[in-house]
């Protein structure tokens, strides 16, 4: 299954519990990992659009770890987990966890590629145990959380 909205595009490997996730924009790889990794600009820009996020703690350094919290009308949805590796500009291997199901932790990859003229293409792996914790996380509205994240991501590199 793939899901290609504006630019991103969201695939289901059929054989393994995992999601892909592409993107691209028009920033340098050194742009797109500081919004990945400082906790003001991560909360300006993750989550759908209409939801606030409130950063609890973000160490976005190897041996570090985070929790958000997304807040919508009274309900929330807090998020957190650990960076294991992190290499500036490159990749930023971490875990996720959302606290509504805590035995589902995915093990998450993002890798920053420079296409070259300040642009940059961002590749996210979630692997998940199982498949049916992976179909889960796809039913959740993942899927419009990450498009329009990315969208407010847009906005915030063209600042």
């Amino acid at each position: 299954m793939t899901t290609s909205t504006r630019q991103t595009q969201i695939d289901v490997d059929p054989d393994v519990p995992l999601v892909r996730i592409t993107r691209e924009f028009d920033a340098p790889p050194e742009k797109v990992f500081r919004a990945h990794t400082d906790p003001e600009l991560v909360a300006q820009w993750q989550g759908p659009r209409g939801m606030e996020t409130r950063v609890e703690h973000y160490d976005c350094r190897t041996g570090g770890s985070y929790r958000y919290v997304h807040s919508q009308g009274g309900e929330e949805y807090a998020f957190h987990g650990s960076f294991h590796d992190v290499r500036p500009s490159e990749v930023i291997v971490q875990t996720f966890t959302y606290d509504g199901m805590p035995d589902d932790v995915a093990l998450e990859r993002l890798v920053l590629e420079d296409l070259g003229g300040g642009r940059t293409r961002l590749v996210v792996t979630s692997l998940v145990d199982s498949f049916e914790g992976r179909d889960a996380f796809v039913a959740s509205g993942m899927e419009v959380g990450v498009r329009e994240g990315y969208e407010r991501l847009d906005e915030l590199l063209a600042r």
